[in-house]
């Protein structure tokens, strides 16, 4: 129940000691202050990191052929792995896990021509899933299809920055570009979905259908790499694991050899990622909460000292019948007053001054490598604001507590 008389003693007690009160109060503010101003900074840095890694999938790997490095029924070490359109079937066949394929073989400085213009190209033979497997996406027109690959159809998507070089403003759509000499006409546009330095290639790329490029420039069916995406439900390491295995059986690997069939996937560099941040923001309250404590410990210091001073008033207010439930009462309350009212300030300068700086980057548009949309999380603010009850309700107790021992007797003899 709300009790007015409480609640004038208690700002009574702060406007005669304002200075000592804002001083106390300062410390739980500047704790609660650089809680959500580095956790802000924190989830900045964190956001500005896993942009970089694009629109990569999670559930992402990579596999291409090496040399060996074991010798393996009878096969000496050094040989040269060429992974071939049947090793991508029997993976699809054979390792359910797997969710999409992405096969990619490049023809690089490959001459290409429209009209009187000309100019050196990298080609790259590709499957139609590659544009759902990587970051890629379609300006204008249409990617690969399925029909382009069952027959191999001369067609190319051509990357936005060849598409500018070779047609300008023109729609390419429907036009014949020559490459090496054979005709393949574009029925597409494609780039980055976020453009990366090191994507810079896919502006310039012009992509065929994979089986298209073997039988037209006379080529061997076999890839560069392939990009692979495990189901929903698997993890992308699992997928890796039986892929690996089957490809070393097919091409007669000793399974212990760490070369022969090279492989990453990007889980692993996302989960470093992720223990990293955890790392970090495990460190960042730590010393949040630190710096908050030392302004707890502040108010149950300056809590202490009213105490002292208001020793006979509270052997006074025994001596008339207050409980000693009354007396924790009066100190727990502007304890938790004087910290919440602190630490809410701070929370709310925190928040303000971390939400100008994401506003300030998006309306300037000021882009950095790694600090993107700092922002502070709804459980962060909240654990803050418990943090508060807490706090206040520690820095009071042991001054509440000896207040509500003191002996009246002793207390009117107190000078």
């Amino acid at each position: 129940m709300f009790d007015k008389d409480k609640w004038q003693e208690i700002f009574g007690t702060i406007r005669k000691n304002k200075l000592r009160t804002i001083l106390t109060a300062l410390g739980v503010f500047w704790g609660v202050f650089m809680l959500i101003f580095l956790l802000g900074m924190g989830s900045g840095l964190e956001s500005g990191v896993f942009k970089n890694f694009g629109s990569q999938m999670r559930n992402k790997m990579y596999v291409w052929g090496e040399r060996t490095n074991k010798p393996y029924k009878g096969f000496p070490a050094g040989r040269s792995i060429e992974i071939t359109l049947d090793d991508l079937a029997a993976i699809k066949r054979e390792v359910s896990e797997v969710d999409m394929l992405g096969p990619r073989r490049r023809m690089n400085s490959s001459f290409v021509s429209y009209l009187d213009k000309s100019n050196n190209c990298d080609i790259r033979g590709e499957y139609p899933s590659m544009v759902k497997i990587e970051p890629l996406v379609v300006r204008e027109g249409r990617y690969l299809n399925e029909q382009d690959l069952a027959q191999r159809r001369k067609v190319a998507v051509v990357g936005s920055k060849t598409s500018e070089l070779f047609f300008g403003e023109e729609s390419p759509i429907g036009k014949y570009i020559m490459i090496k000499g054979i005709a393949f006409k574009v029925v597409g546009v494609f780039g980055p979905i976020e453009l990366k330095p090191w994507r810079i290639s896919d502006t310039e790329a012009i992509v065929v259908p994979l089986n298209t490029m073997c039988h037209a420039f006379g080529l061997k069916e076999i890839i560069d790499y392939m990009a692979i995406s495990s189901s929903q439900d698997t993890r992308v390491s699992v997928a890796e694991e039986k892929v690996v295995a089957l490809l070393q059986t097919r091409h007669q690997i000793h399974p212990d050899d760490p070369n022969g069939i090279g492989h990453e996937n990007v889980e692993e560099e996302i989960d470093q990622v992720v223990n990293l941040f955890i790392g970090i923001k495990s460190f960042l309250w730590f010393v949040g909460i630190g710096t908050l404590l030392a302004g707890i410990v502040g108010v149950s210091n300056i809590m202490l000292i009213i105490v002292k001073e208001r020793t006979k008033e509270i052997g006074i207010r025994k001596a008339l019948g207050a409980t000693p439930g009354s007396i924790v009462s009066m100190i727990l309350t502007e304890s938790v007053f004087i910290t919440a009212m602190a630490g809410y300030l701070g929370l709310l300068l925190g928040t303000v001054i971390v939400g100008g700086i994401s506003y300030a980057m998006f309306a300037f548009e000021i882009e950095t490598d790694n600090f993107y949309n700092p922002q502070v999380n709804l459980a962060a603010g909240l654990g803050a604001l418990v943090m508060l009850v807490i706090a206040g309700t520690i820095a009071g107790l042991i001054p509440a507590m000896q207040a509500a021992s003191v002996n009246p007797v002793e207390a009117l003899k107190d000078e």
